[in-house]
């Protein structure tokens, strides 16, 4: 439970994928194929998620033709890949849709979501996330990444 916070605010939900959507490995073949698993307990509520007028949002910092094609099957339709400044685009999506940080919820696991983490109402990482960034957010999830912990952010907001 987050305390002293008035979640109702929240209208957007900005995630990492590596480590937050998925556990972080990348599983690459003998032919190069690059794999990586997402957990359907996540991507069940991502899918929802406009039903409770939370815009989903994904900035990562890999460019991955496999998190397109995720964000495509959850009809998450700000995906930005490839992004070396986070808090840059964070200001982008955020000014495109007349929001402020007041409204938005931010769940990632590294230190490059720091800079986002500091300015955002909300923040959450994966209980396997780096130290810094527990040390960081409001809500250490209880599931790691790629485990169901956006799934349990998420719940934690709308429920």
């Amino acid at each position: 439970m987050i305390k002293e916070k008035d979640l109702s605010k929240i209208k957007m939900l900005v995630m990492d994928v590596d480590g937050t959507l998925t556990d972080g490995k990348i599983y690459v073949s003998g032919n190069g194929e690059v794999f990586k698993a997402f957990n359907v307990k996540d991507g069940y509520r991502l899918i929802n998620l406009k039903q409770y007028n939370i815009i989903p949002v994904i900035i990562t910092a890999k460019k991955s033709e496999i998190v397109a094609k995720r964000a495509a099957e959850l009809k998450i339709e700000e995906v930005y890949q490839g992004v070396d400044n986070k808090r840059r685009v964070l200001d982008e999506v955020m000014n495109k849709y007349q929001l402020s940080y007041e409204n938005v919820a931010y769940i990632g696991d590294d230190v490059n979501d720091m800079d986002c983490m500091k300015v955002c109402y909300l923040k959450a990482c994966p209980a396997d996330a780096i130290n810094e960034v527990i040390g960081a957010v409001d809500y250490v999830c209880t599931a790691n990444g790629g485990n169901g912990a956006v799934r349990e952010f998420i719940d934690l907001i709308v429920m």
